[in-house]
C-alpha cells in the first residue's frame, strides 16, 4: 500500500519530507499488515514511516528488524549546528546518536551498511547486528556506456548538494590543481541542493547538471575520469559503487562507509583529511595520464563493483530475519515457562 504525506510535512531535502501527522494512517496500515500476516516487519530507521512501522509491529506482536541507512547524528551537526550555538558540535552529535540508538533498541535484530557501524550498533544496543551492504546492477552501470569526444579531464560528483556532503572541499581540490599548473579539467556536479549557489561562485571549472536519471545519469558516470566524493557522513555511499561499476576509480574520505567500498590504491583512494584529499586528486590525475595505469585503475574499479552482487546482500538479510524469528521463538518459550511457573505457584498458594 502507499500512504501520502500531508501538505504540512516538513521538507528535509528536495525529495524527502517528514510528516508528523502520518499517524492518521495508523488504522489503515494496521489492517493491511494484519491481513498480510508477516513473519517479521523491517523498518529503515526513525523516519515518520519507520516510527509508524515500529508501533504496528509492537501492537501486532510481530518481530521487528531495523536497518541503519543514514548517520543522523552527523547530519544534525552539519545542518542544525548553527541554530544551536549553546551546544558544541560534539554534544549535538552525541545527543542525536543516543536518541537514535534508543529508537533502534526497539528492534530484535539490526542491520548496518558497514563494519564500523555494525560494531557500534551491536556494542551500544546489545542487539544482534548483521552487515547489510548494497548491491549494484553492473549491466546498467558499465564502462560500455563511455563515449567521449573531448580530452578534458572530468572530475565527477553525484549526490545531494548539502552541507553534510562536505562539497566545499572541492574548492580546495581546484586550488591544488591550479597551483600545480593543471587547467585542462572540469568538475561535473550532478545533483541539487543548498550548496549549489556557493559552489557555483567558488569553482572556476564546474558544470552543474541538476538531477539526472536513466540513461543521462548512466552515460555521465561512464564519461567521468575520476569520481571525487568528499563526504564524511555517508553510511555506505551508493554513488561510489555506481562509479566503480562504470569503470571510474574514486577518491573518498577515511570517515564513513565509502572507505569500505574502494580498495585503496587499487580501485580507489582513501584520503585522511581535506588536504590529503586535494593532494590525492592531483596525484591520481597525473597517474591517469599514463595509459597503462589508467587501464589498470579502470579495470580494478570495475572488478571491485562486480563483488557487490545482490544475491550476496540478500543472503545476509535473510540470515538476520532467521535470527529475529529464532529470538522470537526463544522468547515465546520463556514466556510460556514463566506463565506455567506463575500458574503453579498460584495453585500451590490456594492449596
Amino acid at each position: 500500500m502507499e500512504i501520502k504525506r500531508g501538505r504540512c510535512a516538513l521538507r528535509l531535502d528536495d525529495e524527502l519530507r517528514s510528516d508528523f501527522l502520518l499517524w492518521r494512517h495508523y488504522q489503515d496500515v494496521h489492517k493491511a499488515v494484519h491481513d498480510f500476516a508477516p513473519d517479521v516487519i523491517h523498518i529503515t530507521g526513525p523516519s515518520d514511516i519507520g516510527q509508524l512501522g515500529a508501533y504496528v509491529a509492537h501492537k501486532l506482536k510481530i518481530p521487528l528488524v531495523a536497518s541503519w541507512h543514514t548517520n543522523l547524528h552527523q547530519y544534525a551537526v552539519e545542518r542544525f549546528g548553527r541554530w544551536l550555538p549553546f551546544m558544541k558540535p560534539q554534544q549535538i552529535e552525541a545527543c542525536v546518536l543516543t536518541l537514535t540508538l534508543r529508537f533502534y533498541q526497539l528492534a530484535r535484530v539490526l542491520l548496518a551498511p558497514n563494519e564500523e557501524l555494525r560494531e557500534l550498533l551491536q556494542t551500544r544496543t546489545g542487539k544482534p547486528t548483521f552487515l547489510m551492504q548494497r548491491g549494484i546492477e553492473t549491466e546498467t552501470f558499465s564502462p560500455a556506456h563511455r563515449l567521449r569526444l573531448d580530452s578534458k579531464f572530468k572530475l565527477g560528483y553525484v549526490g545531494r548538494l548539502r552541507p553534510e556532503k562536505n562539497l566545499r572541499a572541492l574548492v580546495r581540490v581546484e586550488e591544488a590543481l591550479l597551483k600545480t599548473g593543471i587547467n585542462d579539467y572540469q568538475f561535473i556536479i550532478i545533483g541539487s541542493g543548498s550548496e549549489q549557489e556557493w559552489l557555483n561562485q567558488h569553482l572556476q571549472h564546474a558544470v552543474f547538471t541538476g538531477n539526472l536519471t536513466g540513461q543521462s545519469l548512466i552515460r555521465s558516470y561512464a564519461n567521468f575520469d575520476l569520481f571525487v566524493f568528499p563526504s564524511q557522513t555517508d553510511a555506505f555511499g551508493n554513488v561510489v559503487l555506481e562509479a566503480l561499476a562504470s569503470g571510474v576509480p574514486a577518491v573518498v574520505m577515511n570517515s564513513g562507509g565509502p572507505k569500505f567500498i574502494v580498495e585503496s590504491e587499487k580501485s580507489g583512494f582513501v584520503a585522511q583529511d581535506e588536504k590529503d584529499f586535494a593532494e590525492t586528486v592531483v596525484r591520481v590525475m597525473r597517474e591517469l595520464a599514463n595509459p597503462e595505469r589508467k587501464h589498470q585503475l579502470r579495470e580494478a574499479a570495475r572488478a571491485r563493483a562486480l563483488c557487490f552482487a545482490w544475491s550476496r546482500v540478500f543472503e545476509q538479510v535473510y540470515e538476520a530475519y532467521d535470527t529475529c524469528l529464532s529470538t522470537q521463538q526463544v522468547l515465546a518459550v520463556e514466556a510460556n515457562k514463566s506463565n506455567t511457573i506463575s500458574t503453579s505457584t498460584s495453585t500451590m498458594s490456594k492449596s
